[in-house]
């Protein structure tokens, strides 16, 4: 129900915006239409290659690496699939979800999601031109290493 409540209440807001300003809420619209289209390939990618990887690996094959069961191999296995992959928040998190429907553990997943959000090795070249090699390979280990501590914590809290 809460869902209903945020359209409704977003598409409230945007009659009462295209009410004071046509202009502005026709431009905001167009970008945000932009955007959209934009992302879209983006994720659409991603999801389907989830959803090839799910439909490939099946769920007992998901909790045998990645599973609660699997330990710290799990997460060692989590944070360096996470650190070398390049996706972006937006899908990460509905990958997750999906992971953990399929028998993912959660300390693992946090692993996961803390080394795809914080480290970098794909851009790594980039980050390089502009801090420098030390302090780019500095900041993916230490955000490496956090990505474990975050997966302890979430071990013991969950």
């Amino acid at each position: 129900m809460s869902n209903y409540s945020l359209y409704g209440l977003t598409i409230l807001l945007l009659v009462f915006s295209y009410y004071k300003n046509k202009k502005k809420t026709k431009m905001a619209l167009k970008k945000a239409w932009k955007a959209f289209e934009n992302i879209l390939p983006e994720f659409l990618t991603v999801i389907m290659f989830v959803g090839i990887l799910l439909a490939v690996f099946n769920a007992q094959l998901i909790s045998r690496v990645i599973g609660s069961g699997s330990g710290w191999l799990g997460v060692i296995i989590a944070a360096v699939v996470g650190a070398i992959t390049l996706i972006p928040g937006f899908v990460a998190f509905p990958t997750a979800a999906m992971l953990l429907q399929n028998g993912a553990g959660y300390m693992q997943i946090g692993a996961f999601l803390s080394s795809l959000m914080m480290v970098g090795v794909v851009t790594m070249p980039v980050e390089m031109k502009f801090f420098g090699k030390k302090l780019t390979l500095l900041r993916n280990l230490f955000a490496f290493i956090f990505s474990f501590l975050v997966a302890y914590i979430i071990g013991k809290v969950v």
